[in-house]
């Protein structure tokens, strides 16, 4: 039998680095998986493990590059933990890291940020996923259940009108997701919190001041405000799916519901996702 794929390392690897500047401190936590492929395949198929590093020492080697970058950013902080595997392993061909980051809001008093209290960024996690061989790498940032929602100027009409329909047209619906969005650059920005930061507000910014015909409609003018302001991404890919808010029928109890009063749920939803790239 042939072994036609396989990759291992550690999991859950989670790390908080704290970079100190007299009584300005900044945490920057992650939670990574890191996967090796190589030349480990009779580790499999012939119980060989003399080529193999130990998932304790990826674990290790996550510490230590933490603590020799205490303040990079989480893409500069993969990229530097991507170095040590293929600088040190010639057997290591390709890593794969993934992290998710928790994020900590410095807290104000009086309106003067502090310099060491932080409160917990409860919306979303901060994503990034890099891919590197000896002959090139992958970047990709992003942010994971990230949630907002519109309570007009969106709609949901015109579609498929057949036997199996029970919805009615709208033009006047709340719109709510929990995205999960991934930005793949293709240039290093001045500094990628910054990038980031701003890719966030644009998404923000076209969900929330143009009418959305669909979930669709915004993601795709989402992407293409995104791409026309930062060129150094590449491309921009969502998973955005739908939190349905579905006015209650009143009328049993003698009420008009003038979309005022609604069902929350989750489950089942739609699940509209879709990639945006540059063309040529």
């Amino acid at each position: 039998m042939a072994l036609t794929a396989s990759t291992y390392g550690k999991g859950r690897v989670r790390v908080m680095r704290l970079a100190r500047d007299g009584d300005h401190h900044t945490p920057r936590e992650l939670d990574l998986k890191v996967l090796m492929k190589g030349v480990f395949d009779r580790a499999w198929t012939a119980g060989d493990n003399r080529a193999c590093v130990a998932t304790d020492s990826v674990k290790n080697i996550v510490n230590v590059t933490a603590a020799n970058n205490l303040s990079a950013e989480k893409e500069a902080f993969v990229g530097a933990l991507a170095s040590v595997f293929l600088d040190t392993y010639p057997q290591v061909e390709e890593i794969v890291i993934e992290a998710r980051e928790t994020r900590w809001l410095r807290h104000a008093f009086a309106g003067e940020p502090h310099g060491h209290t932080f409160t917990l960024d409860g919306n979303g996690l901060g994503f990034v996923k890099l891919t590197a061989s000896r002959t090139g790498s992958v970047l990709k940032s992003g942010l994971r259940g990230y949630t907002f929602m519109k309570t007009t100027q969106s709609g949901w009409a015109d579609f498929v009108d057949d036997h199996f329909r029970t919805l009615p047209d709208t033009t006047d619906r709340i719109a709510a997701t929990s995205m999960d969005a991934t930005w793949t650059w293709n240039g290093i920005p001045t500094d990628y919190a910054t990038a980031n930061a701003l890719v966030l507000a644009i998404l923000i910014e076209v969900f929330a001041t143009t009418y959305s015909s669909s979930v669709q409609d915004s993601m795709y003018r989402m992407g293409e405000a995104v791409l026309a302001a930062i060129p150094e991404i590449a491309e921009i890919a969502f998973a955005m799916p739908n939190k349905h808010y579905i006015p209650i029928n009143l009328s049993p109890f003698g009420l008009d519901n003038p979309n005022a009063v609604f069902l929350p749920t989750d489950e089942p939803h739609g699940q509209i996702e879709a990639t945006i790239g540059r063309e040529g």
